[in-house]
């Protein structure tokens, strides 16, 4: 169902008092005629008639209540019959009739008629009429969420929320379901966004196909969005690929979004080999669903391959180049010059060879570096020794700031280096069972994302060198991998097993260093062309057992019930 202005050929639901067709012009009718004014220049059209609505609108001052701004503004551009702004109704877990419902069968029982029983009628449809469903903050009742479902959605509504929205300051979701989004509209959307308040993180714009699947425009570099569902949108690989290069690509990268749900589409192997390409050099990404779509084995290759150590491309060993030249440079540029009192000659021989000790734990082209860095550089000796022994002891597949490094020298060796696994303990302890403990590391993650101002490249993370090549760790900021019901058979199976298994051996050997949680915590491949007693699935169930949030909540939970009783 669409909302349609009363211009001339609208629905006959629309009114239209005032208007007279045989003069061609429109005359006023009184009283009557003078109070229908919006909807009568609405509905004359013709030569600029259509904008002093608008600027109408822009005259009007909104006032922070949606229902009043929206119910205005529709007024005022000619709208007769636009949608109502409703709390959104909640299901009620038991029915227990009230005295008043129970006694009115009663009363219709002795006085039937025709108006009563088309009254009724009319009621019980009256959760299938278009409403804007709100849902608001218990002190204030401000709104925070907004559901529209089942009607079209025009651009001139959109400029109306362009109006509206803005001055909801505790707004925090939009909710759009079956709304017959276009590219057009959806870029309408998209402008819309930035004028909303910095509250707004979470975006759902489930079963609105587009031809030209723009739906990677919600994931540009100046997008604030943290939660984005594009369910049942008959995505494909073209469009998988829009949003892959949306992820990451050598240049850019998206470094807002934590969750995706892409869930119910039609993205098959070649799309999910997008997707894996994304994951490559993105360090945002927590969440991500592909459940319901049609990626058999060589898709799953890809996606598994990218959780476990990976080969990089000639580009992108290319592109770590170019980064750690000028970085070195940038270095270089900050540290202070040689003081008139400098350090004795042996002093600054030991502090250059010890530097140069350090660098050469990173990568072969920093070694080129040092070489170059002129002596009396590096002036803090005493500190500077200590963090080349515990580096030393850390061995060369490890980062630099791993360890048993003091806060202090690690923020000063890796300064704006985020690592979302390793930036700040969890809080998430306790006795928070389900899904609210699961919610909570969510949650944190994504908050480390939020305060991150300045992130390191992944490109410039340590790497490890074998046989000539360059790889890299791979992407352990993924905790949440959902593969239900697609295609996937043994094959794809064993090389998920073999990627959990690096994740699982490598947080064991880490867990001293790391101060969070480390590769997936959840991997759903359930429903796929294999059977739920293959070997291959139960090992990878055992081996994801122990880190999944809610398994280990449960014996907490029992244990604190236990120690109550």
């Amino acid at each position: 169902m669409s909302v349609e202005a009363s211009t001339q050929g609208a629905s006959p639901r629309t009114l239209r008092p005032g208007i007279q067709k045989s003069s061609g012009t429109v005359t006023k009718k009184g009283d009557r005629a003078a109070k229908e004014k919006p909807a009568t220049r609405a509905a004359a059209g013709g030569r600029g008639g259509a904008q002093k609505p608008w600027q109408e609108c822009e005259e009007y001052q909104c006032t922070g209540s949606l229902e009043t701004d929206f119910a205005e503004l529709c007024t005022r551009l000619g709208y007769s019959d636009f949608p109502k702004v409703v709390a959104r109704p909640r299901p009620h877990p038991t029915f227990v009739p009230s005295s008043s419902v129970s006694e009115k069968p009663i009363v219709d029982d002795q006085r039937l008629s025709g108006s009563c029983s088309l009254n009724s009628l009319e009621s019980k449809y009256v959760f299938f009429r278009p409403t804007i469903q709100v849902e608001l903050e218990p002190e204030d009742k401000s709104v925070k969420e907004i559901y529209i479902r089942g009607w079209k959605v025009e651009e001139r509504i959109l400029g109306i929320f362009s109006k509206c929205l803005p001055p909801l300051n505790q707004l925090q979701s939009i909710n759009f379901w079956k709304v017959g989004l276009t590219d057009k509209t959806l870029a309408t959307f998209i402008a819309l966004l930035p004028l909303c308040s910095s509250t707004l993180r979470k975006v759902s714009l489930e079963g609105n196909p587009l031809p030209e699947q723009s739906y990677h425009k919600l994931m540009g570099l100046d997008s604030t969005i943290t939660h984005l569902s594009l369910r049942n949108n008959n995505i494909d690989d073209h469009g998988a690929q829009l949003l892959g290069q949306a992820l990451s690509t050598l240049h850019t990268c998206n470094r807002t979004l934590v969750s995706l749900n892409l869930g119910f589409n039609h993205i098959g192997d070649e799309g999910a080999g997008y997707i894996a390409d994304g994951l490559r050099l993105n360090r945002s990404l927590l969440w991500l669903s592909l459940a319901h779509n049609r990626i058999q084995d060589k898709g799953a290759l890809k996606l598994a391959e990218v959780l476990q150590p990976f080969e990089l491309t000639h580009t992108e060993v290319v592109e770590r180049r170019r980064l750690l030249l000028e970085k070195g440079t940038q270095e270089r540029l900050r540290s202070p010059s040689s003081s008139r009192h400098g350090d004795s000659k042996t002093e600054r021989e030991k502090n250059q060879v010890t530097g140069a000790s350090s660098v050469a734990l990173i990568d072969k082209g920093d070694k080129m570096l040092a070489a170059k860095t002129p002596k009396g550089l590096i002036k803090k000796k005493e500190k500077a020794g200590e963090v080349v022994k515990k580096e030393e002891k850390s061995g060369s597949g490890q980062s630099p700031i791993q360890g048993n490094l003091k806060k202090e020298d690690a923020t000063k060796t890796s300064k704006g280096k985020v690592t979302i696994p390793e930036q700040k303990p969890t809080k998430g302890k306790g006795t928070k069972t389900g899904s609210k403990e699961k919610r909570s590391i969510l949650l944190e993650s994504e908050q480390l994302i939020v305060e991150a101002t300045e992130m390191v490249n992944p490109l410039l993370e340590p790497v490890e060198h074998r046989d000539g090549k360059v790889f890299m760790p791979g992407n352990k900021v993924l905790l949440h991998l959902n593969l239900l019901r697609n295609r996937i058979t043994e094959v794809g199976l064993e090389s998920f097993l073999n990627a959990v298994r690096y994740q699982a051996q490598f947080h064991k050997s880490t867990k001293s260093a790391a101060k969070g949680p480390v590769g997936l915590l959840w991997l759903n491949l359930a429903k796929n062309n294999f059977s739920p007693q293959n070997p291959l699935y139960i090992m990878i169930q055992e081996l994801m057992l122990p880190r999944d949030p809610i398994s280990k909540a449960k014996p907490r939970e029992e244990e604190a019930m236990a120690s109550a009783t």
